[in-house]
């Protein structure tokens, strides 16, 4: 009896890599405005969180 195998494809393509490096650039550029140990954090959470107000300040752009 030979068992099944699932097998999933993935087809992001280069998306999922400029995701990561806008992410990790963010990450860079909010660090290095920091002045102190939260800041840093911050900025770190900001950088997680930037591509939804991008979106959104986008979407009110465009009155959508």
């Amino acid at each position: 009896m030979a068992s099944e195998k699932n097998v999933i494809v993935s087809n992001d393509g280069m998306w999922g890599l400029v995701w990561f490096l806008a992410t990790v650039g963010a990450a860079v550029y909010f660090v290095q405005q920091s002045t102190g140990f939260w800041d840093g954090a911050l900025g770190i959470l900001k950088a997680l969180v930037w591509p939804a107000i991008v979106m959104y300040k986008v979407l009110q752009t465009l009155q959508l």
